[in-house]
């Protein structure tokens, strides 16, 4: 064990300044995740705390607290990516580290379900690891090991997110709900001085622009067009059945008291495969292009939506969901790959974020429709609406992605 630790440390001290970024923000990313990837299985259980008891409106809060945030995020993230062409994306990524912990924080004080909503709304502006940590990684990994890059990066959030469920589980039941939200906290705390100690970045700003207007001007072409609606549209298929998952679990398990831990497991479920198949679908996308493989991977991931709809106990929704999550595990390498092959290096950043705010507003869209699809026709109608949005994705990409 003291020999390969040590053949590690030699190899990551000889390794360029990309891959040892790389690895860092592995490793941050998974803290973080491990944090953050509590939130969806518990909330739905904190706002019934906070005094939302009705069925219906448990479910459409779900929706509402699950997705408000990413409203402001989709305002914030193109400002915060001008900002990293300007000053790095190093201080971008410490500034979403640090405003993640201080909002969990304060979500873990909150009295009502209305602070909740608020206090979400502030995360999006202060927050938005993920597309800073993306943006860091992508900015210095050469163009022909992005999808490997981007798989490992994914790898690294996915295993916080297989974690983080089932340890959330165990904190609810030991520390209560509150207490989730300061352990994430701690973690987006943690990734923050990991990311000060040990990320390098040798950045050269550019001359200043001419006023915000330069700053924030991105030359959007057809293909990236295509890229970001192929974002939105993802992640509104996948949004729309994550909030409502705790409560079809809640309908198969009535009188269970340990529904945050059952939850906790089918969640990671996903996160598991994505652990495992991650860096494969990164190399998978490297060698064939991710242009050719993007959409097989939608369908796929549309295809496995359609029998957890008729899942009727948590273990068969666990094992679909493990199937789903090696499906899925390959859009965001994807997308992220083009986006670089298409954009200047001067521009990455704001297209980066710009990209990313397609995505949160994809988060929100599907966050809020799923939970008022689940309020009105049942929570099995997420999965046949999660189903239809990734195979019009994939149609949509053949179609109108240029063939170059």
């Amino acid at each position: 064990m003291t020999s390969a630790l040590a053949r590690f440390g030699r190899a990551f001290r000889d390794a360029p300044v990309w891959l040892k970024n790389l690895w860092v923000c592995v490793l941050v990313s998974f803290v973080v995740s491990a944090g953050m990837s509590q939130l969806a299985p518990i909330l739905p259980l904190y706002i019934h705390e906070l005094g939302v008891e009705d069925e219906a409106e448990l479910a459409r809060w779900s929706g509402i607290v699950f997705g408000c945030n990413f409203i402001s995020l989709a305002v914030f993230s193109p400002i915060w990516g001008a900002m990293a062409d300007r000053y790095g994306c190093k201080p971008m990524t410490l500034r979403a580290c640090l405003g993640l912990s201080l909002c969990m924080f304060l979500i873990g004080l909150a009295q009502n379900v209305h602070q909740l909503a608020g206090l979400r709304l502030m995360q999006g502006v202060l927050s938005g690891f993920v597309g800073a940590a993306i943006t860091l990684v992508m900015s210095q990994t050469p163009q022909e090991r992005c999808g490997w890059a981007m798989g490992v990066l994914v790898s690294g959030m996915v295993s916080g997110n297989l974690v983080g469920p089932l340890l959330g589980g165990w904190l609810s039941l030991t520390l209560g709900l509150r207490g989730n939200f300061f352990f994430m906290s701690a973690c987006a705390f943690t990734g923050f001085l990991l990311l000060l100690a040990f990320v390098r970045e040798d950045f050269r700003p550019p001359e200043r622009p001419a006023g915000w207007h330069e700053r924030l001007r991105v030359p959007v072409t057809r293909p990236l067009a295509v890229l970001f609606l192929t974002s939105f549209v993802s992640q509104f298929a996948l949004m729309c059945m994550a909030p409502v998952i705790t409560v079809f679990i809640r309908e198969m398990l009535p009188e269970s008291d340990r529904i945050a831990l059952v939850s906790g497991a089918v969640f990671a479920s996903a996160g598991l495969a994505s652990i495992l198949f991650g860096a494969s679908a990164g190399r998978l996308l490297d060698r064939r292009g991710p242009a050719r493989t993007l959409p097989l991977f939608l369908a796929a991931a549309g295809l496995l939506c359609l029998p957890q709809a008729l899942a009727r106990d948590p273990w068969t929704l666990g094992a679909l969901r493990f199937l789903f999550g090696a499906a899925i595990v390959g859009v965001l390498p994807a997308i992220n790959t083009m986006l670089k092959a298409r954009t200047g290096p001067e521009f990455f950043s704001r297209v980066s974020g710009l990209n990313f705010s397609h995505q949160t507003l994809g988060i929100f869209a599907g966050s809020l429709t799923g939970g008022h699809v689940a309020a009105h026709f049942g929570t099995n109608a997420v999965f046949w609406l999660g189903a239809a949005a990734l195979f019009a994705n994939a149609f949509l990409f053949r179609r109108f992605f240029p063939k170059d």
